[in-house]
Order: structure tokens, then sequence, then C-alpha cells
């Protein structure tokens, strides 16, 4: 799975930018993008991506969610699955989480995943920015896997948050681990003596007992551009990745 916040995911891609985008995640197997642009644009954007991954040589299905139901009309966004069904299938429909809706500013979206047999649902999340309190919505994710007992949630995303937050500790006292720790996912403005990322904000929460990690990490990105101003245009978050098999 690759997970990337690709800051406003619209209008504002050249075709370019989403062949770069293209190539950069073309090796995994599912897609979770967060940020793509509520309004017209966004799911045009999503449809030239895929078009751009079928390209390289792969078959991809998508599923845009609907935009979410922020009070702030500025912060409402889509998420997006894409994901290869040679190698994994949708198992019926994606939906926005309804029963904290109201609580989470930007509702995640749920979609379940088979593959060997095997089920996994991802919870695909942006959380709204530091200086609004994203720990006022991540608390309510430690409901989640008695609300949703029958799915293997991985939670995917940016929190704006780094995993050592203490709101994590009811998840990791029902047996969720992180996939990253002490990996900085966000992009300086400049960087400093060579150190480009500012912030630990994007990660994979999984429960230990029912996932054998595999590797997880970031993709440096922003070395393919001369400067950090020029690889902000596609996003200021890395895109992070996470390998796993079912127990």
């Amino acid at each position: 799975i690759v997970s990337w916040n690709l800051k406003d995911f619209g209008k504002s891609k050249s075709d370019d930018e989403i062949e770069f985008i293209a190539e950069t995640v073309r090796s995994f197997d599912v897609i979770a993008i967060q940020e793509v642009v509520a309004g017209y644009g966004g799911p045009q954007a999503v449809a030239k991506l895929v078009s751009a991954l079928n390209r390289t040589g792969s078959k991809w299905d998508y599923l845009l969610s609907d935009p979410t139901s922020s009070i702030n009309g500025h912060s409402r966004e889509r998420y997006a699955f894409i994901w290869k069904p040679s190698k994994i299938k949708k198992v019926g429909d994606g939906w926005l989480e309804k029963k904290y809706h109201r609580e989470i500013e930007r509702e995640p979206f749920l979609l379940e995943f088979s593959s060997n047999g095997k089920n996994f649902t991802l919870v695909n999340f942006h959380a709204v920015a530091k200086s609004k309190q994203p720990a006022t919505e991540i608390k309510y994710f430690k409901f989640f896997p008695e609300l949703y007992k029958d799915h293997n949630l991985i939670f995917a995303g940016d929190f704006n948050l780094p995993q050592s937050h203490s709101v994590y500790k009811p998840l990791r006292s029902l047996g969720f681990s992180s996939a990253l720790i002490g990996q900085k996912t966000s992009l300086r403005q400049e960087c400093l003596d060579n150190d480009c990322l500012a912030s630990e904000y994007d990660n994979f929460f999984f429960l230990e007992s029912k996932f054998r990690t595999g590797k997880a990490g970031i993709i440096h990105f922003y070395e393919s551009f001369p400067s950090l101003a020029e690889a902000r245009s596609i996003s200021d978050h890395v895109p992070i990745f996470y390998s796993f098999s079912l127990n």
C-alpha cells in the first residue's frame, strides 16, 4: 500500500505532474490518496492519474468518495483508492464514516479489499491541521475496532500528529501499532543541512495480531526536483508505503 496526501489534487496539477505521480506509485498494489479537491477538478485529476497508471503496463481500478461532510466548505475534500485488480479485489462499496462524521471534520473513507482469500479494510483519513487539534478527531478511532469488528482495519493517511502522541494510547492498548516510527513525512519550505523533512504526520496503524509486516518507509520523491519549491508543486508530503501479509 502507498498513501499520499497530494495537496489540492485537482486542477492545480499539470499533465506532466500527474505522469510523475503515476511513475512514483506504479509499483504498489493499492494507492490511498488524501486531499482530492471536492469540487470540479478533483474527480477529473483522479481519472487522469488512473489513465496515466494504465499506461505504465498494469490495469488499475479506482473508487472516489463523495465530498466529506465538513461544515466549513473550504475543508471539504474527497478521498480516492486506486488498485490493481490483478492483485486484489474490492469487496462491496466504500463508505464515508457516518457515526462520527460530526466529530471528525473530514470523516474517513473505508473500503474493504480481498487478497488471496483474506480481507482487510483501509481507513483513508486526513486530519484537521495541527493548529486545529487533530487529537480531538483521532480519539474516536479507538471505537472503530468495535464498530467494525468484522473488518481487519488499517488506518492510513495524514494524521497531522506524530505516532508518539498520547491520543494513540487507546488504540495501542487494543493491539495496534504504527508502521512508521520517528519518520518525518512533510516537506520543509527549504532544506536545512540536507534535511528536507519537517514533521512526522503520515502513517499506517494496524492490528499486530492480524498483519505480518514487511517493509515500511517513505519515497523521497523531492530528490527528483532541482528545488523543494518545485517538488512542493506535487505535494508538501512524501508518499508513505507499507507492505504486509495477513495472518
